[in-house]
């Protein structure tokens, strides 16, 4: 079974997939400000902190399915998911799949658009460089994820970014990439699902095109989305404003102050 840890004795259960080449240690910064009707369910994805790689690749649906183990291990049937990245297309695989078990989704700097023929090739290239240059890797990537505007007073969150990518297993890395080169089109499950949506994007994130993606969101009442001014990260960049809008939008407490 995938790594995981617990923190909260809320009545809500909050489940947080980190994106790739990071841990379950990546929410540290927004957990003190999460509602404490929150309880939190960290998990380490396969190939990820301390959980084992499971497949040469890793699709997104599949790991969907160890994620449910968890849930299922723990008894929990009804829960509030978030996904970081990868772990929102991960999420977005386990809607597709077990919608009766979701209270909400959030697409947290993440997309339901698939990879387009360019991403696809940049991804497929780098297989070699994962492999065989990992620390090079992470190095030339991690720090273009961050907004480029605020690099000076994101030198120590950059750092730390980097430390938790280079204990990444960089076949578990490997396997991930691939996994998301399968990826499909999931606007479907945003058009359909009942649950809760909410999406957190950033205005300088170089992963997502968060203005695309915004567009093209289904006009739900269930559909709620943000645009902070940040990069790729705002688990790191913007910790506080996250977790308010998250306590706001899943719980429906408003908060005295959220300033953007």
């Amino acid at each position: 079974m995938l790594n995981f840890e617990k923190k909260g004795t809320g009545k809500e259960t909050l489940v947080l997939l980190h994106g790739f080449m990071e841990n379950l240690s990546i929410w540290s910064d927004m957990e003190p400000h999460l509602s404490e009707n929150f309880s939190l369910l960290k998990i380490d994805l396969p190939g990820h902190g301390q959980s084992d790689i499971i497949a040469e690749v890793q699709t997104m649906d599949l790991i969907a399915e160890e994620v449910k183990k968890v849930l299922d291990d723990q008894k929990l049937e009804k829960v509030h998911l978030l996904g970081h990245s990868m772990g929102g297309y991960i999420s977005l695989g386990f809607a597709e799949k077990y919608p009766e078990y979701l209270k909400s989704l959030t697409l947290f700097f993440s997309t339901y658009f698939p990879d387009d023929a360019e991403k696809k090739a940049q991804r497929i290239k780098s297989y070699r460089i994962i492999k065989d240059a990992f620390a090079h890797y992470v190095r030339a990537g991690v720090p273009n994820l961050f907004n480029p505007n605020e690099r000076d007073i994101l030198e120590g969150k950059i750092e730390t970014a980097l430390e938790v990518a280079l204990s990444t297993n960089n076949l578990g890395a490997l396997a991930s990439v691939k996994g998301m080169v399968e990826r499909t089109d999931k606007k479907h499950i945003l058009e359909n699902l009942d649950a809760k949506i909410l999406v957190i994007a950033g205005k300088h994130d170089n992963a997502v095109k968060t203005e695309l993606l915004i567009k093209n969101l289904p006009d739900k009442t269930n559909i709620k989305s943000y645009i902070l001014d940040c990069g790729h990260n705002g688990h790191w960049e913007k910790p506080s404003i996250c977790a308010e809008i998250i306590n706001t939008e899943l719980l429906h407490n408003m908060p005295k102050h959220l300033v953007f």
